[in-house]
C-alpha cells in the first residue's frame, strides 16, 4: 500500500507499507486456489470461501489501521486505488480448478476484491484501473507525457527509500488517480 498526500498535481508520497491478506501460518506462497487443486469440489469450494472470508477480514483491518495512523499524522483519508487485472470473469470453483492460467486469474480477483471490500466498508471511494491500462490513463488524466510520468513516479519514491520497485510505482500511480478523481469531484461539488 501507497498513501499519497497533497494536490494530485504534485503528490508525495507519505507511507508505505504491506498488507498481508493471508494468515502468517499459511503455507507460502499464497494460492488458495492452487492449494484446493488437490480437495474435492465441496471442499474446495468451502476451503476458497474460508480463505476469501479471511483476507476480507484482515485487508479491513489493515485499511482501517492505515487510515487510523495516516489521521494521526493530519491527514484525512479520501479514497484508495486498486489496479485491477484483465477484467476476465472470474469463473466458479470448479471451473478455475480446471484450468492453471484460471488459477491465478481467480486468485489475483480474489484478492482485489479483499482490498475492493475493505476500502468499500471503511467508507473510502475505491478507484480501479486495469492494469494495462495505467499508464494511459495516468498521461491522459494528470495530463503528463509519459516520460514526466516515469520520471515523477521513480523520483517520488526516493524520500522513502529502497524498494522501489514496479509494484510500488504501479501502487503509486493508481493512488495518484484516485486523488485525482476525487479531486475533480469535489471541485466539481464546491466550485
Amino acid at each position: 500500500m501507497v498513501a499519497l498526500g497533497g494536490p494530485a498535481h504534485s503528490p508525495k508520497v507519505i507511507s508505505r507499507c504491506r498488507i498481508e491478506l493471508a494468515d502468517p501460518e499459511a503455507p507460502r506462497p499464497v494460492q488458495p486456489y492452487h492449494a484446493a487443486q488437490n480437495l474435492k469440489l465441496n471442499e474446495a469450494e468451502v476451503y476458497v470461501k474460508q480463505f476469501a472470508d479471511r483476507a476480507r477480514k484482515l485487508a479491513k483491518q489493515a485499511v482501517l489501521a492505515a487510515i487510523s495512523n495516516l489521521q494521526e499524522m493530519g491527514y484525512e483519508v479520501v479514497g484508495c486505488g486498486i489496479p485491477l487485472g484483465s477484467g476476465r470473469s472470474v469463473p466458479s470453483v470448479e471451473a478455475a480448478l480446471a484450468s492453471h492460467p484460471m488459477l491465478h486469474t481467480a486468485e489475483g480477483e480474489l484478492f482485489r476484491g479483499a482490498i475492493h471490500y475493505a476500502g468499500e466498508n471503511c467508507g473510502l471511494a475505491v478507484t480501479g484501473v486495469k492494469e494495462k491500462e495505467l499508464t494511459a490513463r495516468g498521461t491522459t488524466e494528470l495530463d503528463f507525457s509519459l516520460d514526466y510520468l516515469q520520471l515523477r513516479l521513480a523520483e517520488m519514491g526516493r524520500p522513502v527509500g529502497p524498494p522501489w520497485a514496479q509494484d510500488q510505482k504501479v501502487a503509486t500511480l493508481v493512488a495518484w488517480l484516485a486523488l485525482a478523481a476525487y479531486e475533480r469531484v469535489h471541485l466539481r461539488q464546491n466550485p
